[in-house]
């Protein structure tokens, strides 16, 4: 397998190919993370040695070795979209390929520092960066067809990390995987049936791609049972519902902002992303001690107030006022999300012994 940063060496060799310079980050924007490394290698795998021996087995067998291989299909594909479609979607494979990309640094640093220490830990972890390199390297390639790629070296060296103890890396992650299947195998299945909102042929891979996410976590959910304070008593509940809430809120407030994309494909991005959620909610349910309420009305108007004060803030951002003026434009919006965040929190959890899967 071709490394990202081979990838992108080679756009820059290419005089049809410029390197895209990255967003700014945001609070919506993917981070890269690192950790605790010698915590993670002290962990005592025993309580469920068993089962992360027979997920580690399960990506030793590698069943998208031959998955990622372009075809015939992506030859003149991009020049079919219109000038918008064409925005959004750079925009959706630049995410993308910085969120697997974020995930193969992780975890190709994990399988690194804990080698000696924590072989079993370690070998999964470097599986699960082939997988994440695998699918930043095509998304990557996918942009290229637009004439743009990332500088996945230079993202390396200059993204700012940020640090979160192993169990946070759990939670966090563990979420990650999940969502990103979910997201993934409803594309796929929606354009499955509504085959002329293909914009694209990378779509055709995504069924496949979202067996991976689903893999890594269960593994991260494996790991979490063989960590016992992670998923029980007071702290770990409000620990679960804060990620929750975080990945839910962060997923929602972004898809409703990029709408366009979702439209290109036929779907409405509320629509959307309350299926995600709440099937993320429901497999969140066999690990995590509690989940959120999404069957509440309150939630998703509670959503919806964060996506107008985005919008606000957006728009304060995008006026012609001086910085200071802008300053105290945004300082409202960002008081009321932080109010609106804690009052979601606050809401009443729904144990995950008596949680009662959606009927759909």
């Amino acid at each position: 397998m071709v490394p990202p940063t081979a990838v992108s060496e080679a756009a820059a060799a290419d005089s049809a190919v410029s390197i895209k310079d990255p967003v700014k980050d945001t609070i919506l924007t993917p981070r890269f993370y690192t950790t605790d490394f010698d915590a993670m290698a002290a962990m005592d795998l025993r309580p469920n040695e068993a089962e992360l021996e027979a997920i580690c087995e399960e990506f030793r067998k590698d069943y998208n070795r031959h998955h990622f291989v372009r075809n015939g299909e992506f030859d003149g594909a991009a020049e079919k979209l219109d000038p918008k479609t064409r925005e959004v979607f750079v925009e959706f494979l630049e995410q993308s390929c910085t969120s697997e990309f974020s995930g193969f640094l992780l975890y190709k640093e994990l399988s690194r520092r804990i080698k000696t220490r924590n072989p079993l830990l370690a070998e999964c972890f470097a599986h699960m960066a082939r997988d994440e390199a695998r699918h930043a390297g095509f998304l990557n390639k996918s942009m290229s067809d637009f004439g743009l790629q990332l500088d996945l070296g230079f993202l390396t060296a200059n993204k700012k990390y940020t640090f979160f103890k192993p169990k946070y890396i759990f939670y966090a992650t563990y979420l990650s995987e999940k969502i990103g299947y979910w997201r993934y195998i409803a594309i796929f299945r929606h354009l499955e049936k509504n085959p002329d909102s293909k914009i694209f042929p990378i779509f055709n891979f995504f069924e496949n791609w979202c067996q991976d996410e689903n893999r890594h976590g269960d593994f991260f959910d494996a790991l979490m049972k063989a960590q016992p304070d992670t998923v029980r008593g007071f702290r770990a509940r409000l620990f679960c519902r804060f990620f929750l809430l975080a990945v839910f809120a962060t997923m929602y407030v972004r898809d409703v902002a990029r709408k366009e994309f979702y439209e290109a494909l036929g779907l409405d991005a509320r629509e959307y992303d309350r299926m995600v959620i709440d099937k993320t909610n429901e497999t969140s349910a066999r690990v995590f001690p509690v989940v959120l309420d999404v069957k509440n009305p309150k939630f998703w108007d509670g959503l919806e107030n964060l996506v107008n004060n985005n919008a606000a803030l957006a728009a304060a951002d995008a006026s012609s006022a001086p910085a200071p003026l802008k300053l105290v434009r945004k300082l409202p919006h960002w008081l009321a999300n932080g109010v609106q965040m804690a009052s979601l929190f606050l809401m009443s959890p729904v144990r995950s012994d008596e949680y009662q899967p959606a009927v759909r």
